[in-house]
Order: structure tokens, then sequence, then C-alpha cells
């Protein structure tokens, strides 16, 4: 795998301005909350800053890349292919820039769905993406405050507005959102 400069140099080419200055601000948000959780620094900074390798493909090679690689895991994925890029931007990663490193390929791949089986580097990925400084919706600052007390909590916080956003607008529910949704309902009630 190349080192950290030569990694941040290729995303930073990469990504729009705008994209890299996201990647940017995710990454400092996610090193704040691995502080918090006392997660492996070096590993969140590096998995928030390629989280988004693939967001800049069109929705079309994006669908190429995922049925040529077999990363297609419900038809829904056909129909929203945008969000391709999660799992798309792990498979390139772990191809082009050599990244060896399961849980990092892991977290990048379920970052914009959930899934029920998240690691704490999953959910701050996931969660950190959504409050970065960049951010603006309903709820934002409690999910904020969320994130930094209860991963789960703020998990299913996440989820429910996101579910929320895609119901207010006559988007496609994708079915992975709502099972992780269900799975953290059931796990906080415990």
């Amino acid at each position: 795998m190349r080192d950290r400069q030569q990694l941040i140099d290729i995303i930073k080419q990469r990504l729009s301005p705008n994209r890299w200055q996201h990647s940017l601000q995710v990454a400092e948000t996610a090193l704040q909350m691995a502080g918090q959780y006392e997660l492996e620094l070096e590993q969140v900074y590096l998995t928030a800053l390629l989280h988004d390798y693939a967001k800049g493909l069109s929705g079309q090679e994006l669908l190429r890349l995922a049925e040529e690689n077999n990363l297609i895991e419900d038809e829904v994925d056909r129909e929203v292919p945008d969000l391709l890029h999660a799992p798309v931007g792990a498979f390139l990663v772990k191809r082009d820039l050599g990244m060896k490193d399961e849980e990092v390929l892991i977290a990048i791949s379920r970052h914009t769905l959930g899934s029920t089986k998240m690691s704490e580097l999953d959910k701050i990925i996931y969660l950190a993406d959504m409050i970065e400084p960049g951010r603006d919706f309903p709820g934002l600052e409690r999910l904020k405050c969320l994130s930094f007390r209860d991963l789960d909590e703020a998990m299913l916080f996440g989820l429910e507005s996101t579910i929320k956003y895609c119901l207010d607008r006559g988007r496609i529910l994708h079915p992975r959102t709502i099972e992780a949704r269900n799975y953290f309902l059931k796990i906080i009630k415990r």
C-alpha cells in the first residue's frame, strides 16, 4: 500500500475541490469521534479520507463497475446507482491503491446505507459523513450530540433522518437502510 502522503495526493487529485473539502471535514470529524471512542486514529483518518473515492464517477460507470465485479446486492442498487459509490469505492481503493485493511474497506462500503453488522469504525465513518461542518439539515445538532455520546443511538437517529429525507422527496428507500434502522431500534430498546 502507498504511504499516507501518496494517498492524500491521489485522493486530492481525484476528487473535485468541494468533494475534497468534504472528505477533509469528514476526516477531522471522524478523528474527534475516534478520540472519544478510543479507536486507532490513523485507520480512522485514512478511512474517512477515502470514503468517497468513487463519488465522482457517473451512475453509468458505477453501475458498470458494480456489475463487472459482482457488487450488486439488491435490485435497488440498479435504480439508484449513486449509492453504489460506497461499494465501488471500496473495490477501487483495494484494486487501485493496494489497501488491504479489510476494516477500512468494509467501512467505506457501508458508509451510505448502514448495516446490521457495523463495527465502531463503520459507525464513525457513517456518522462523520453526516455531521461534518459542511452539512445542514433538520436534526443536525441532535445527531452531533448523539454521535459523541452513544454511537448506536446516533446510528438510529441518523438512519431515521435519512429515511425521512427520502420519504419527503419521494425517493426510493434502500432495504439495507431500513434493515439497519430496525436493527438499531431493537438493540437500543434492550
